[in-house]
């Protein structure tokens, strides 16, 4: 039995989300393909997720190096532990979000800053940082309303990018990435790119 993260960065209704659609069929066919598995859910913007700040970086070098932290800082560590021991006690993790301002919601980036930790996620050598999780089956479901597959607009792709960039630091170069784009912007064909993108999804969560 395997056990599936699941990550949703969007609190938008699934009738005006794409991504939270994704993430919908995702749950449910993956659900029905794996009856067996665990499966556990990460809401990013209903859980407690303070910015990454001081209170977490001071209280997590102090938790490591046996010193006293203050009560916040202890608080902060622990919550970041919190997650990342859920996640590192994953076998596959799904990632659902949107594109928002060329990025990815503010919440995610919170969250990533949570699972990138030395030696936890990957660790510093002389060479450059080494991925410690490569063990890891990643999903990558995002949503943007524009098409950045085109040349003008790729350098603006900045949250697929961001997630391949911060998961392959942590080792995991080979994602599986399903993109649903460019049906606000070619308003004719938005019910086909949507279905489409959808039943990729649906094949996707059944292998996954």
């Amino acid at each position: 039995m395997a056990k599936l993260l699941m990550v949703k960065a969007n609190d938008r209704p699934a009738d005006q989300s794409v991504s939270v659609r994704m993430y919908d069929t995702f749950l449910k066919a993956y659900q029905e393909a794996h009856p067996d598995d665990r499966v556990e859910v990460v809401d990013l913007y209903h859980a407690e997720l303070p910015y990454y700040g001081d209170k977490a970086i001071s209280g997590l070098y102090k938790m490591n190096q046996g010193l006293e932290s203050t009560p916040d800082e202890e608080r902060a560590a622990l919550l970041v532990s919190r997650y990342m021991d859920q996640f590192l006690s994953s076998d596959k993790i799904a990632f659902a979000f949107p594109l928002w301002n060329c990025t990815v919601p503010a919440p995610l980036i919170t969250y990533m800053s949570y699972l990138t930790q030395a030696n936890k996620t990957f660790r510093f050598t002389s060479e450059g940082p080494i991925g410690l999780v490569a063990d890891k089956k990643v999903a990558l479901l995002n949503a943007r309303g524009g098409n950045y597959s085109i040349d003008y607009m790729a350098p603006y792709e900045m949250a697929v990018t961001y997630m391949r960039n911060m998961i392959g630091m942590w080792g995991i170069k080979n994602p599986e990435v399903i993109v649903i784009e460019g049906h606000h912007q070619h308003g004719g064909d938005t019910k086909d790119i949507i279905e489409t993108g959808l039943r990729d999804t649906v094949l996707l969560a059944a292998h996954f």
